[in-house]
């Protein structure tokens, strides 16, 4: 593995571990094993690190979306895979994550924001589409405000004044949200499908 490579594998597991903002250019190198000359001959400073850390985690979560979504059968099951995607992917994520990029390194958090309104808007919007065709979810959708409600959904989650990281376990924030999304433009065949998933009984 290339030096580079090491760093931000290294970077991942103590940002993981410890949260962005505690973590020094000291404590990498000391992780590593190398002096911090050697770790600033491939990085200027931290910001630089946590900016190659966001966009290695995002290409993998694209990669990572892409496998969610084809182990579907259809477009509900699609995004419970995605559920259960993100709910393994959050519980190795300290807490204080999101809330260090938004405030501390706002390069990193405009990667995401790109992410956000490019990628993961274009499969909200493809699976909308596919779950209509399907039978899931309702035929009046109106595809792009919905795909931007989702997303609108999603910034929701990483607000701290709304949802404070003491009180709200992001995963059980993301799977609530994401749920209720469904439930809201699916349709009756979809409801029996989204109350199986979630192993419920509800009388007609």
């Amino acid at each position: 593995m290339e030096i580079k490579d090491r760093i931000i594998v290294g970077a991942v597991e103590l940002f993981m571990r410890k949260g962005i903002r505690s973590v020094s250019m000291d404590d990498i190198a000391t992780t590593l094993g190398m002096s911090k000359k050697t770790l600033y001959k491939w990085f200027e400073n931290k910001d630089q690190i946590v900016l190659a850390v966001m966009q290695q985690r995002l290409n993998r979560e694209e990669d990572d979306c892409e496998t969610a979504f084809a182990q579907g059968s259809n477009a509900l099951e699609a995004m419970f895979s995605l559920i259960q995607w993100h709910r393994d992917m959050l519980t190795n994520i300290h807490p204080s994550i999101f809330h260090d990029l938004q405030k501390y390194y706002p390069q990193a958090w405009a990667l995401f924001d790109e992410h956000k309104n490019t990628f993961i808007l274009a499969k909200v919007a493809a699976n909308i589409r596919r779950g209509m065709e399907e039978g899931l979810y309702r035929p009046d959708l109106d595809v792009e405000v919905l795909s931007r409600l989702h997303l609108a959904e999603i910034e929701l989650m990483f607000n701290n004044a709304v949802f404070p990281t003491r009180q709200f376990d992001i995963q059980r924030v993301n799977s609530v949200i994401v749920e209720h999304f469904l439930t809201g433009i699916s349709t009756l065949k979809g409801h029996k499908v989204i109350n199986e998933y979630r192993q419920v009984t509800e009388t007609e």
